[in-house]
């Protein structure tokens, strides 16, 4: 039977987003099987930072914000209020590049 995923983007991207996925305090990780790294398209751009207090199933997913292409994927969030199939617990928050460049700095491409 063949496979129904979709290969990762594993190139670099042509222009920054509009926004970029930001993953909150609220993220568990999924136990060890985080749903929003299935669901975003671009390859490590959603890793899994490992508890060593709770290992070694447990951790906290992070965003790179150098890989994410905006695509809202890993969000729950959708246009008023419609709730997505990302991340179960609303632990993802797609940030404007503007307030995120101004609190980090500026990202290149």
């Amino acid at each position: 039977m063949a496979s129904t995923t979709k290969p990762k983007i594993r190139t670099r991207r042509k222009r920054k987003p509009k926004w970029l996925a930001v993953v909150s305090e609220c993220c568990t990780g999924c136990a060890g099987s985080p749903v929003c790294q299935d669901l975003c398209p671009v390859e490590n751009c959603l890793v899994l930072v490992r508890d060593a207090q709770h290992a070694p199933d447990f951790g906290r997913m992070t965003a790179d914000p150098l890989l994410c292409i905006g695509c809202k994927s890993c969000s729950s969030r959708g246009p008023d209020g419609m709730h997505l199939d990302g991340c179960p617990w609303d632990a993802i928050d797609m940030v404007d590049l503007t307030a995120f460049e101004a609190a980090h700095g500026d990202l290149p491409y």
